[in-house]
């Protein structure tokens, strides 16, 4: 299996003619293998009838776990065989139910228009962050939203959490809609820097080059790096734990750890005065 897959890493990164029928080749090879593989349900079911049986009682159970990993990983091997048939022999990229991963099945495709990074795989993650770089709420989504059905949520979760809406609220472009816009004034926020790019008013243009929009787009963009600094101080850029579960557990935990070091900074620098 290592070597047909090394064999497939060497004719993709090849600009050779003869590359593509060689990545065709090694493809078959490697689904032939993984087909044979995967006929180990066999061996599951004779652990469930019992025509398999451990000497201990220790070992059965050993056995039994395995038996539930088999059950749980045949399937998306057979899923991963379809989508690579379906790719490769015929050139479908958008097979139904696709897999991304086979230890973490709720894995995405985030694509956020980054030159560096076009393509990114994991969980969408939203850090809500207030005064003195305190994230007063996070949350892990099952299923990506789209920006602009955040935004009054997050400030009815704001209002929710500290007693009062904010005076302010920056978010980039993506948050923007009339709507969200109308919404947010209606709750009681006086300013709200969202920028409109495709906006042709010349009275939204100047509104938007003034000092409070401006001031407020400089706030949003050091609240990005809260989001640097949460992934390179407390690991939020790989999860350690397993499943959907273990990832929120994970990012809590570094929200968790992050507030603790900006409310003592903030306490000192109160005290300081």
């Amino acid at each position: 299996m290592k070597l047909r897959v090394l064999d497939i890493a060497r004719a993709a990164c090849s600009r050779a003619k003869q590359s593509k029928e060689r990545l065709r080749r090694s493809y078959g090879t490697l689904l032939n293998s993984t087909s044979r593989v995967v006929g180990a349900k066999r061996f599951s079911g004779e652990i469930a009838a019992g025509v398999k049986r451990a000497r201990t009682v220790l070992q059965q159970l050993v056995l039994e776990g395995l038996r539930r990993e088999l059950d749980a990983m045949v399937p998306r091997v057979r899923q991963v065989m379809k989508q690579t048939r379906a790719r490769i022999f015929r050139g479908d990229t958008r097979a139904e139910g696709k897999l991304l991963s086979l230890f973490e099945p709720s894995t995405e495709i985030i694509r956020k228009g980054k030159a560096g990074k076009p393509n990114e795989f994991g969980k969408m993650v939203k850090l809500q962050e207030a005064e003195n770089q305190i994230v007063i709420d996070y949350e892990v989504y099952d299923r990506r939203p789209s920006d602009s059905d955040l935004l009054i949520a997050a400030i009815e979760t704001h209002q929710a959490r500290l007693g009062r809406t904010p005076r302010l609220v920056a978010t980039d472009a993506a948050f923007y809609s009339a709507k969200n816009e109308a919404e947010a004034k209606a709750k009681g926020v006086k300013r709200v820097c969202i920028p409109n790019r495709s906006t042709k008013s010349l009275e939204r243009k100047r509104e938007q080059r003034k000092r409070w929009f401006r001031n407020g787009q400089k706030w949003r963009t050091g609240c990005e790096g809260r989001i640097s600094v949460v992934k390179r101080r407390h690991g939020l850029n790989r999860c350690r734990y397993r499943g959907e579960n273990g990832m929120k557990r994970w990012v809590g935990l570094g929200v968790i750890a992050d507030n603790l070091i900006n409310i003592g900074l903030a306490i000192d620098k109160k005290s300081a005065k």
